[in-house]
This record gives structure tokens, sequence and C-alpha cells, in this order.
């Protein structure tokens, strides 16, 4: 059904022998828009950014692997204003590169295996989560969602790979959540985003725990609603093996500055110390992101504002090595002790090949920072420390 969409990409000769990329011929005007030639990189938000000043997007499709996609604006108005805007020898940029826009062949964007006509915007989405490598919680899908609007309820299910359902409060919410995050990844080179207008009106959530929350009913299952805890979210790819944030174009990794990913509340105990641990991948965790931090300002189940860690940490991870200890006298617990006053400590190991070594991970790279800075070149039971 998408070759429906397409123009053809093959050069027309044309009467004067001459060769042209223009399409051979020219479609009527219609409220949906087909885009040619898009960067490989490019991804629906930045179609949105790129196109909306000419009139409100109602829904796109992307074909990533033809490099295409079609935009419908609410009405023909949005879609004439695009087209005229190229016409006129102006370019349209989307991802850091030129794109080209002309009119679809259809009227509205139609998906494939709908029977029906395209489902209609609703105030709820369903998520489907692409190669999962770390735990999917309420926690997760509440934090990524709720810049773009007041979360109601979220059910994660696994029936069908690791999907999952998040109700907002109004219907504008969900499509502002929608545009911004589709195709985006929660981690790099994983957790992918795949987001459409779910069906059911309502969510029914049964009881709060990792899977199902209803934060219009916080006493529900009688636990702590998960932003009570004043843990940090998304926080276990920085203790140990994990991957760094996406590292794309502007506007596209989670995290809300320069630097790493969104920090939440006070300093409560991480993912680790509920159980979860990640499914693999080996790299320290640290780099740029903007888009999905909060915008500041605690929210109303109680998480801090200012969405990420300040400072540029690259690659740096959270764990330290530590030498020069005298190990007649160092053990796990003074080595806790001497760390702890910098940050969470999160483990501590003795190296047995090098003696009078150690490494110790502590909860992010800003404590690794404050402990080298700190530590480094200091006497403890005799001896100088090397961090």
């Amino acid at each position: 059904m998408a070759n429906n969409y397409e123009h053809s990409n093959k050069r027309q000769r044309t009467d004067d022998g001459s060769r042209d990329h223009e399409d051979r011929f020219k479609p009527p005007p219609s409220p949906c828009v087909h885009v040619r030639g898009l960067s490989e990189h490019a991804s629906e938000s930045d179609l949105v950014e790129a196109v909306q000043h000419f009139g409100s997007v109602k829904d796109v499709m992307m074909m990533p692997r033809k490099r295409q996609a079609l935009v419908e604006f609410e009405d023909i108005s949005g879609a004439k204003n695009c087209v005229e805007y190229c016409q006129q020898g102006n370019s349209i940029y989307c991802g850091g590169s030129p794109a080209f826009f002309n009119y679809s062949l259809s009227q509205k964007i139609q998906r494939m295996g709908d029977l029906e006509d395209v489902r209609p915007a609703n105030h709820i989405l369903l998520f489907t989560v692409l190669n999962p490598q770390y735990p999917i919680t309420v926690d997760v899908m509440h934090t990524i969602n709720n810049p773009y609007g007041q979360v109601q309820r979220v059910v994660i299910f696994k029936k069908n790979g690791v999907q999952a359902m998040v109700e907002f409060d109004t219907v504008e919410s969900a499509k502002r959540a929608k545009q911004a995050l589709s195709g985006a990844d929660i981690y790099s080179g994983c957790c992918t985003l795949k987001i459409e207008y779910a069906k059911p009106s309502r969510l029914n959530v049964t009881r709060n725990d990792a899977e199902s929350w209803d934060y219009t009913n916080p006493a529900l299952g009688g636990k702590d609603p998960p932003g009570g805890r004043g843990q940090p979210l998304l926080q276990e790819p920085r203790f140990g093996s994990a991957p760094a944030p996406y590292n794309g174009p502007a506007g596209s990794g989670f995290g809300g500055g320069p630097g790493g990913p969104p920090g939440f509340g006070g300093g409560g105990p991480g993912y680790y110390d509920d159980g979860y641990e990640p499914y693999g991948r080996a790299g320290p965790y640290g780099g740029p992101g903007e888009r999905f931090g909060p915008k500041g300002g605690p929210d109303r189940y109680g998480r801090g504002g200012g969405g990420g860690y300040e400072g540029g940490h690259g690659s740096q991870g959270a764990v330290c090595m530590v030498y020069g200890l005298n190990m007649e006298k160092m053990n796990c617990d003074r080595l806790f002790n001497l760390f702890c006053l910098y940050g969470n400590v999160v483990r501590v190991k003795f190296l047995k090949s090098k003696e009078g070594s150690a490494m110790v991970q502590l909860g992010d790279p800003i404590s690794v920072e404050r402990a080298i800075a700190n530590l480094s070149n200091a006497f403890f039971f005799g001896s100088k420390l090397q961090l």
C-alpha cells in the first residue's frame, strides 16, 4: 500500500530531450504532502518541527528505508503553504539536510493492515519498545512522557515483546508525546520507541506496581507512588555496564542538559536496589542529550526538576580506580566509609592481580569527580592514595 504514496524517483525525459528531477505529472493539491530525500537520521519529530509553521500537523508516516515520509496537515492550506514555499525555490531542512516536498496522490494517510480508516487521535498511546536491553517500568514510561502532559495511568505488558499503554489527561498531550518520542531510543542503540494511538478509551489499573500504575489514585495497592521514593529514574545504566546515551542530532536524546541523563529528586537508591540488572552491553554512561529532560521544578509526584547533570562528562563512567592502599589495614568497610562522603557507593572490589588497588563504583560520574578531587594524593593509614 505504501507504493500508492510514492512518486517516481526516476529522472524523466522531457520534450526537449533534457532530464529533470521533476515528477512526470503534478498531483492536485492535497492535505497530505509527500516528502523525499530525507536524511537517514531524520526522525518524525524533526519532520514535524520543520513543517509545523506551515500549518497544524495531523499525522506523519515515516518510510525510513526509502528515506521518504508522508505529512498530513489538518487542512489543505497547511499543505499548500508547504509545497508553494518549496516551489518558490526555497529549501526545507529536516534533521539538518534539505528534503523535497510535493502533494501526495492520497488525500489522507492510511496505515497498512488497517481495514478501517486511520485510528483517530486518542489520549492513550500504545508504545512498542524495540530491542529492550534494560527493564521498562512505569517509572521509565512516566519519566519520558511527563514533560509533554499529565500522565494519568501506565500499563506495561509483554505478550508481544515489550509494550506499554500511557494514558494522558488530554488528546493534545498525547499528540505532543507521540510527535516528540516516535522513533527515539531511551538508551543509545536500544529501547527504541514505536508509538501509535491506542484503541481503549480508559486504562484499567487494579494495583500499583512496576508494571501498572494509576497516578490519579496513588494509594491503590497500598504502595507509595514511584515518584515519592525520591530515587533517580533511568539511572540503572550508569551503574556499571551500560550503553552511552544517544549521541544523535540536537534534541534527540534523553536528558535535560549536556553531559548526561536526567536526574530526579533526592539521592535515594537506584534500580539495582530494587533487583534490576542490565541485560548486557558494556559502555560507560554519559554524553549529550536534550529533548526528554524535564523543564525544571518538581512535578506533582515529588520528582525533583532540572532534567540532567551539568558539565561535560563525555563518556566517563562511575567507577573509580584507587591505588596505594595499605592492605594491612584497609577493608571494604573502611573504603566505603571513605568514599560515601562524596556520593552513593554501589560496590567495592579489591584487585587480587594488583596489590593495594581497588575499584569503587559510585552512583554517578559527578560523585567520582568529587572523590578524585578530594582524595587524590591524600594519606590514609600512612599510604598515599592515587585515584
